[in-house]
């Protein structure tokens, strides 16, 4: 077996700690509304599909609830069903880290492959790929994001796959072109749509970049047999479930974003915008110079590549009506590829030569070590940040100070300091409770399941006054739906839950009284027909 050298030794260790960021359970916080909740439901009944030995196109097809499920294609479903079959007919659901595992294998690939990328762009700057995988583990928004039972972090890791197996088209190395496709077709059994926008930026900036080894014809044929599974399912699909299957592509999909007044069409393209500013830290002062740079590179593959795909993945999340957190998370991965090198680039020589600023960025790492130190004097005035904050802020002060020395080993020390401290922190967040604080839903919703295990089974139980929760029909074993979606039979008891005041008076037809009583304010209510 060949040795990966030092380089290939770098980059699994990079890998390595994405895996320890996003694999250890840490705090079991229960599953999240809505993405999670559905995504665990869905696994459950492919992992019920393969323990009654279905056939392979029903296996094929999701359900939610026993409904057809539209939303979604089933690929991360089906890689998380076989985890689930341990927990088939037991009295509790799987744990959230069971549920969590796949996703955030998945998303861990974004780290070699921030690196491999750009490793294909400039062969010589080696250092510099590395630094785009260290810019790729230490977002925050990357980090958090992968480790939930969402499609997003895996959905950047296919879109990673396809890029860089395209760039490699252009040696040509045999198979590219077919991996590529099958990438694509990752990408289409995760959210359709996102393949047009990723692939079309890909084939545009090959067109630009016009490489000699290139051979448009193999790659084209390779990527055609790499979409035909990915294009299977989605004929399956509509051969089976007719015009409904359009819903990922229209009703429920594409169209509901693109043009769509839903959650965060309040704020628009700012939304994105907001969440980059938010996330890229402690990297974000250097974007806006690793732009300039990439544009004064942009006849070159290592200028064009990064600055092209980070434009071409703004425009197809700036312009969304329905903005969301997680949509801006496509964007991620050119940041690092943009950012990566410029890192690189104040470790290996502090002059900067042909960066747009230097002058100014020669000064960044007196602004981490200043940042470090806010972040210290943070971590005393804050007792609940004070186990998270001293390692980023000693290795931004440390780091930073380093970082502005002469000496090309201090430098490279300082970096070192600075990545570590960083990663430790998020290392201590992501073992916290506060890990997904910006997605936590109010009220909590672990009293009201506690509740809904002990209705009984044979009665209809609904929500009083309250939204769908996804995690609660999961934690409950039962869907449980708004009243006004219940059906209850003529003549039945029906059962409530509520928080805060009850059913009081109870709806028509039926007269209540408390039979359970939970934390946070949940009750459980049991509503006979009236006489």
């Amino acid at each position: 077996m060949k040795h990966p050298g030092p380089w290939g030794a770098a980059l699994l260790l990079l890998w390595l700690a994405a895996l320890l960021l996003l694999l250890p359970p840490g705090v079991p916080l229960p599953l999240r509304d809505w993405d999670e909740g559905i995504v665990a439901r869905v696994a459950l009944e492919r992992a019920l599909a393969l323990a009654r030995g279905d056939g392979f196109p029903s296996l094929l097809l999701p359900t939610y609830w026993g409904q057809a499920y539209l939303n979604k294609p089933p690929g991360l479903h089906l890689l998380i069903a076989p985890l689930l079959l341990p927990w088939l007919g037991a009295d509790t659901p799987p744990p959230p880290a069971v549920v969590r595992l796949v996703p955030a294998l998945a998303a861990s690939a974004v780290v070699p492959l921030a690196a491999l990328i750009r490793r294909e762009l400039d062969p010589a700057d080696r250092r510099g790929a590395l630094a785009a995988a260290v810019v790729a583990l230490t977002l925050l928004p990357l980090m958090r994001h992968g480790r939930l039972a969402m499609l997003d972090g895996a959905l950047v890791s296919g879109q990673g796959l396809l890029w860089w197996q395209l760039l490699r088209a252009r040696r040509p190395v045999p198979g590219a072109g077919l991996l590529a496709g099958l990438a694509g077709s990752g990408l289409l059994l995760l959210k359709g749509p996102v393949l047009l926008p990723t692939l079309a930026a890909g084939l545009v900036l090959l067109a630009l970049e016009r490489p000699q080894g290139l051979r448009w014809r193999p790659l084209l044929l390779g990527l055609l047999l790499g979409l035909l599974p990915g294009l299977a399912w989605h004929g399956l699909h509509l051969w089976s479930r007719g015009e409904a299957a359009l819903v990922q592509w229209g009703g429920d999909g594409a169209a509901r974003v693109l043009l769509g007044r839903g959650e965060g069409s309040d704020l628009g393209w700012r939304l994105p915008l907001l969440k980059v500013l938010e996330g890229g830290w402690p990297w974000l002062p250097l974007w806006p110079f690793a732009m300039a740079w990439a544009w004064r590179q942009r006849r070159q593959p290592r200028g064009l590549w990064p600055l092209g795909l980070q434009l071409a993945m703004a425009l197809s999340v700036l312009p969304l009506r329905t903005q969301l957190p997680w949509y801006s998370h496509p964007l991620w991965l050119p940041f690092a590829l943009l950012t990566g090198p410029l890192l690189a680039a104040l470790v290996t020589d502090p002059r900067l030569p042909g960066v747009p600023g230097a002058a100014v960025l020669r000064r960044l790492p007196w602004f981490w070590g200043l940042l470090g130190g806010l972040l210290l004097l943070a971590s005393l005035a804050l007792p609940e940040a004070r186990p998270l904050l001293p390692p980023a802020g000693l290795g931004l002060l440390l780091g930073g100070l380093a970082l502005g020395a002469t000496s090309p080993a201090r430098r490279r020390r300082g970096a070192l300091l600075l990545v570590a401290g960083w990663w430790a922190s998020l290392l201590l967040l992501l073992q916290s409770p506060h890990w997904h604080w910006e997605l936590k839903e109010q009220p909590p919703v672990g009293p009201a399941v506690a509740l809904a295990r002990r209705a009984s089974a044979d009665e209809p139980l609904a929500l009083w006054h309250q939204a769908e929760r996804p995690s609660l029909s999961w934690g409950a074993g039962r869907r449980v739906l708004p009243l006004a979606r219940t059906p209850v039979p003529a003549g039945a008891t029906l059962q409530l839950l509520s928080q805060g005041p009850g059913p009081v008076p109870g709806p028509a037809g039926h007269r209540c009284q408390p039979a359970a009583s939970g934390q946070d304010g949940w009750r459980l209510w049991r509503c006979p027909a009236a006489p």
